[in-house]
């Protein structure tokens, strides 16, 4: 209500035309439409246009999976420019004064924000909802006492949001938990603290964004190769690719990028991400390959045995081991084992989402999904690879890789497992 009355009263001197427009979130019954109500009688005051619309904020959550507050700030945002552009308005004013940037502020910290997110909110912006609309924020320098002492000294009516005070939302509880301890114990000043930070760290990432903008404009075609690049540049570099691609973002998905060339990186079903060494993203959709689960319970049956399975022939031989005997020399298609800590039970099947897997040589099981990745196995191969895996279900041979060190052969091994296969037609 201070935001329109103060552009109120400055309308007549700059030729302003002003409209109010109001968004019912329908999230808190007869409260969300009593404030309706007020924000109609006081647009009526004033004698300006009201525009008012109710929309299900709770319904729309549940289609988007988004939390409650992003699917209200992106039905508010979409409501606004859809406004401003029906009436044939191009800026929208916002009501955001300098509390709201410190809540803000620490909200981003807390979730992991780099310098762009944690710059906080512009003064003037681009809408969300429609970048030909324009956000500014008149109040943004204003603590909230300050306004709240305007409101007080010319009587402008206003109304307080009650969900303000639920503090099962993260920013609430920011407001209403985080910040008073911070102020009382560690700085009282720390809306001017806050508010500096975020000023130097503001102009900071925007200097690292128009360097990147700049290298992708001209830089990249002038030979300048990204591995030279400061590493924030890089980051800000692969960043602005994947916003112009459509393509979530994450720092681990940048980093994975900016420090691997021409690694793809499956970033959903039949969609993958590559940078090549000039430093530009690659977005490469391929066929959806889905993980068979099919698998074959063994039985491995002293002296030999032998099947046929999913285009594979697969065989075995137990042996007996002495102590001192000497390891076999390596065969192509065969691996020995220590029977004893594989056991009479295996299991054989293909890869799997989640499957670990502990090489000769590694001092512990990483994930198989990246040991192939890093031997550049193309995604059709690996769906096909078998592996076999004990009753305890973790694996000691992976098609093509080397043996697993918890099973390889020892002074102590007894009983030495042959294993061998081959691929069929």
């Amino acid at each position: 209500m201070v935001l329109l009355h103060v552009l109120h009263r400055l309308a007549g001197k700059f030729a302003w035309r002003l409209a109010v427009a109001h968004l019912n979130h329908g999230l808190r019954g007869s409260e969300s439409d009593e404030d309706e109500r007020f924000v109609q009688r006081a647009a009526a005051a004033l004698n300006l246009l009201c525009v008012a619309e109710t929309i299900d904020v709770a319904r729309i959550q549940q289609t988007s999976k988004a939390s409650l507050e992003m699917a209200a700030r992106v039905a508010r945002h979409e409501f606004l420019a859809r406004t401003a552009k029906r009436i044939g308005m191009t800026t929208v004013a916002l009501a955001h004064q300098a509390d709201d940037q410190v809540e803000l502020f620490f909200l981003r910290l807390l979730r992991g924000a780099g310098g762009e997110g944690l710059g906080g909110m512009k003064w003037s912006s681009p809408s969300p909802g429609d970048a030909r609309v324009r956000l500014i924020r008149p109040l943004l320098d204003l603590e909230r006492v300050e306004v709240e002492a305007f409101a007080r000294a010319e009587k402008i009516p206003y109304r307080d949001d009650s969900s303000n005070a639920n503090t099962d939302i993260l920013r609430n509880r920011v407001r209403v938990e985080l910040l008073p301890r911070l102020r009382a114990r560690f700085q009282p000043a720390l809306n001017k603290t806050t508010l500096r930070a975020m000023e130097i760290i503001g102009a900071e990432a925007d200097f690292v964004a128009r360097a990147a903008a700049a290298w992708l404009g001209a830089g990249a075609e002038q030979g300048i190769p990204f591995q030279t690049l400061h590493p924030a540049v890089q980051r800000q570099v692969i960043q602005s690719q994947l916003h112009a691609l459509g393509t979530e973002v994450s720092f681990e998905l940048i980093e994975r990028l900016r420090q691997s060339a021409d690694q793809p990186q499956t970033i959903a079903p039949g969609v993958r991400l590559s940078r090549d060494e000039v430093g530009r993203l690659t977005l490469e959709r391929t066929e959806a390959l889905d993980f068979s689960r099919a698998e074959l319970p063994v039985e491995i049956v002293p002296p030999a045995g032998r099947l046929d399975w999913d285009g594979m022939r697969l065989g075995w031989q137990v042996m007996a081991g002495t102590r001192g005997m000497p390891l076999p020399k390596f065969q192509a298609g065969s691996e020995f084992f220590d029977l004893d800590k594989v056991g009479g039970a295996i299991c054989v099947r293909h890869w799997r989402p989640g499957d670990r897997f502990q090489p000769i040589g590694m001092p512990k099981p990483v994930k198989l999904q990246d040991l192939l990745t890093n031997l550049k196995v193309p995604a059709a191969k690996r769906r096909r690879l078998l592996v076999a895996a004990t009753s305890a279900g973790e694996l000691f041979w992976v098609e093509g890789l080397r043996i697993s060190e918890r099973f390889k052969l020892d002074k102590r091994t007894n009983r030495w497992l042959k294993w061998y296969w081959s691929r069929v037609g």
